[in-house]
């Protein structure tokens, strides 16, 4: 297997180009390295993002194909649009970021671990500290039950997590998104790798450079914000 390892002091410059990701796995690219603002950012402008799991060293990803939410394209079924009639939620948004991620990271059942170490949350944190990472949250009351969060940059939002304490918080907390993103020129919602649970909320698979492409677009055009 032939990945590079990088030294936690390089440039995030030395992350591979997105092509260079391994088949098998599919899209490890990289070893190393740091989970530093410009380091995160440099990787999602092209097409990669961290995944790794406590006692690991940072993996960068990259796969092939790439699951993506066009925001128009999300599917409202019956049983989700009856909820959000009736539900007794609220949504908010960046009114609890940490906590969102806490609940991003907190054990699932059939799962023994998270993803989200310590030193993610930390990274992502700091990402929504300087303006970049943003965090939909569903409250019931006063109680935080469901919510996702991920990185803007220009006209793609990156979604790194989302989590559920009542039954469909999190499709509240997507269908959020999907009606921010169409409100504030968001083109694409990145979703990284397809599940059935995003395929049935209209997410599709585009092979990677399809994706590559219109993340360099949609980054780069003029007036891209974060």
């Amino acid at each position: 297997m032939n990945v590079p390892w990088l030294p936690a002091d390089a440039r995030p410059e030395s992350l591979p180009p997105a092509t260079e990701a391994l088949d098998e796995p599919n899209g490890l690219l990289a070893i190393g390295g740091s989970l530093a603002p410009d380091w995160l950012l440099h990787a999602y402008r092209h097409g990669i993002f961290p995944w790794y799991s406590q006692g690991q060293p940072i993996l960068w990803w990259s796969p092939d194909p790439r699951c993506v939410l066009q925001p128009g394209q999300f599917r409202v079924h019956r049983s989700l649009a009856r909820s959000l009639r009736h539900g007794q939620h609220r949504i908010a948004m960046d009114t609890a970021f940490a906590e969102v991620v806490a609940g991003c990271a907190a054990p699932r059942p059939g799962q023994d671990g998270t993803w989200i170490t310590g030193a993610m949350g930390r990274a992502y944190t700091e990402l929504f500290r300087l303006g970049h990472a943003h965090s939909i949250e569903v409250w019931l009351d006063e109680r935080l039950v469901g919510g996702l969060y991920g990185v803007r940059i220009g006209g793609v939002f990156f979604g790194e997590s989302m989590f559920s304490r009542i039954r469909d918080a999190s499709k509240f907390a997507l269908k959020a998104l999907t009606d921010w993103a169409i409100a504030g020129d968001i083109a694409l919602i990145d979703c990284q790798i397809p599940t059935e649970h995003l395929q049935s909320l209209g997410a599709r698979t585009i092979a990677r450079a399809s994706y590559l492409a219109r993340v360099a677009q949609l980054t780069n055009s003029a007036g891209a914000h974060t």
